[in-house]
């Protein structure tokens, strides 16, 4: 198995992850030429080894003639995701190139309609939409393409400190669209005096990273160096790892690994018939498992513990829950590590319609498949049969395969 690591020790941006890339392999007359299957109008990719902090690595600007970057950005000035979208999905780049850079966007388009209290078809993109955001999403899809990766991994997201001046005013680090699209990924702040990731970077980290460790649990093959624009006494590089994981080490990433917070609260003053909304309204706000436990208070007092399994950035919203539906006056919190079986959704065709089953697999072999519940009821219902039939059906299907 191929992976990539990137150690954004001192964060990540469009450039220099473009940088990174280049400087690990990747052909740079390959990218240009992916790159003009665009219609984005004219500009120059310049690349150039220099150093920062005692680093040599590859440096990437993107050098747009003056008036045409005007002219660009007074049309982009009033573009939108979906204009974006469009002139990516006309262009002639390969159908994963494609789906790559158009994951990037949205993600971008989701974090600056949240911040700014927009729909997404109503984003406007300022700097994003600007020519050299163009090329350094769209050429990360090309560049990771085009090393054929098994899989991606990244470090905590270094984020920086200070200020930062934008067409909204002058914010703190990170800036708003960063912090929103780096919830749930583990992140770090204070390293340096500036931006050190930017929404295109942490855009790009969170589309195409699957997990998130500090851990280096492969051979490295070749470090790649991207360079930054600015010095400090921290080199501001982003360091990416090609590497590879022998047989039995991939059989260990068939359990996923990840952090969560468990919140819980005693109670033994509420009416039971609430218990019922309180859980429907924790899942609809992204709870992963919400469950009630039997337990006795002081004074021997029956009671019931609520438990709720949630992401780090959904804590406050499971909290708000809590705090307005149920009547306790506390809740306590700690965070818990995950281990979850790689699992894959596959669909079987049954007498009854379609069901999607859930398989989970343990060192490369399936051991276990579920189907699912409610669609199991539903065409339960639809069809006026015993649920137990619909689950028979399954593994008719099954054994008539075999």
């Amino acid at each position: 198995m191929k992976i990539l690591y990137y150690d954004c020790f001192s964060g990540i941006s469009g450039d220099m992850n473009l940088g990174a890339l280049l400087d690990l392999g990747v052909d740079k007359k390959y990218l240009l030429k992916e790159l003009d299957k665009l219609s984005i109008g004219s500009y120059k990719l310049k690349v150039y080894k220099d150093m920062r902090g005692g680093i040599t690595g590859t440096k990437v600007d993107v050098i747009v003639p003056s008036q045409e970057k005007k002219s660009f950005k007074d049309r982009l000035s009033k573009q939108t995701c979906s204009n974006i979208a469009k002139t990516i999905k006309k262009s002639n780049l390969s159908a994963n190139v494609k789906k790559v850079s158009l994951d990037i966007f949205s993600r971008l388009a989701l974090a600056e309609g949240k911040v700014h209290d927009h729909k997404i078809e109503q984003v406007h993109f300022h700097e994003v939409g600007a020519v050299d955001s163009i090329v350094d999403i769209v050429g990360a899809a090309v560049c990771l393409d085009y090393l054929k990766v098994d899989k991606i991994i990244s470090s905590p997201v270094q984020l920086g400190s200070g200020i930062i001046q934008c067409n909204h005013g002058t914010l703190p680090v990170p800036a708003p669209a960063t912090a929103e699209i780096l919830q749930c990924i583990p992140v770090k702040t204070g390293l340096v005096p500036f931006e050190a990731t930017t929404p295109t970077g942490a855009a790009i980290i969170a589309a195409t990273a699957s997990a998130f460790t500090e851990k280096i649990d492969f051979t490295p093959r070749k470090i790649g160096y991207g360079l930054g624009s600015k010095e400090s006494a921290v080199p501001n590089v982003l360091r990416v790892f090609w590497g590879e994981l022998s047989a039995s080490t991939v059989n260990a990433f068939d359990v996923e690994t990840g952090e969560a917070v468990m919140i819980e609260c005693n109670i033994d003053d509420m009416n039971p018939e609430f218990y019922d909304f309180i859980m429907d309204q924790l899942f609809a706000k992204g709870a992963h498992d919400v469950f009630l436990t039997p337990t006795i208070m002081k004074k021997s007092r029956p009671a019931v513990t609520i438990s709720v399994l949630c992401d780090t950035g959904k804590q406050k919203d499971m909290e708000n829950v809590l705090w307005l539906h149920s009547s306790s006056f506390g809740l306590r919190s700690y965070k818990v590590s995950k281990n979850m079986l790689k699992r894959e959704i596959a669909k079987v065709k049954t007498a009854y319609g379609e069901i999607p089953v859930k398989k989970g697999y343990l060192n490369g072999r399936l051991i276990k498949h579920k189907p699912e519940y409610e669609d199991c009821r539903r065409l339960a219902k639809e069809n006026n049969v015993p649920i137990q039939d619909i689950y028979k059906s399954i593994h008719l299907v099954k054994r008539t395969k075999k």
